[in-house]
């Protein structure tokens, strides 16, 4: 029996009230990304690009339509069913990192692993995730980097502890909003090798938005979004 599409989304709309008048981003968008896929979202500023990412990614709901991930009908979930799937099964890199300043790169990595443990849960399970934090953040070319803070780090070692982040609890599904916006364009290739290869290894699907049609070509496959509508 065949896996159903690790992102199905259908019909969605989503707008937003702007003082008397309502300002409608998404206008029926339908989505299908395959377990394993690498898909680029790419349209301008302004198109519905992050609002898609939100609306997949729990953050928002929407105002009409479904979301599906792995099967499963996310408009039927209670709150605390949608932050537990949020948490576990969902890792969000977005373009202006949100590390927190007073905590070093490793304990912001930990961070995820944390939220989604009890207290007696984590005094458990705690040495495991910091080993599982390490090995990410070696393999992002930072094992010599765990104890500095974020103000320490280069623009791009600031987007690789938050895709580390992003992984530490394993989720099946990686969002990745406008990754390398901020970026220079050597560092922009450095940061798409590493999400490649984390496609590539290990599997995960990836759904990328970007207003960048060179670094979407490296997708499996390009969505063009404009004005709320997939072209």
């Amino acid at each position: 029996m065949s896996k159903p599409p690790a992102i199905a989304a259908h019909g969605l709309h989503k707008s937003y009230r702007l003082g008397k008048s309502q300002l409608h981003v998404l206008r029926g968008v339908n989505v299908h990304v395959e377990p394993g896929e690498f898909v680029a979202v790419v349209g301008a500023s302004g198109s519905g690009k992050s609002t898609l990412l939100h609306l997949v990614g729990l953050l928002d709901r929407a105002d009409a339509g479904q979301v599906r991930l792995d099967g499963v009908d996310i408009a039927g979930l209670s709150p605390r069913r949608r932050n537990l799937l949020r948490c576990r099964d969902i890792g969000f890199v977005f373009q202006f990192y949100h590390l927190m300043g007073e905590l070093n790169v490793l304990e912001n990595v930990l961070l995820p692993a944390m939220v989604r443990t009890s207290l007696a849960g984590w005094s458990v399970g705690r040495r495991t995730a910091r080993q599982r934090a390490a090995e990410l953040l070696g393999q992002m070319g930072l094992k010599n980097r765990l104890k500095h803070r974020p103000k320490e780090l280069s623009g791009g070692e600031r987007q690789r502890v938050a895709i580390a982040r992003a992984l530490v609890n394993s989720p099946g599904i990686v969002l990745a909003d406008e990754p390398t916006g901020n970026l220079d364009s050597k560092t922009r290739r450095q940061i798409m090798d590493v999400l490649e290869r984390l496609n590539r290894d290990a599997g995960q699907t990836l759904l990328m938005v970007t207003h960048d049609a060179n670094l979407a070509k490296r997708a499996h496959r390009v969505v063009h979004l404009a004005d709320g509508r997939i072209e």
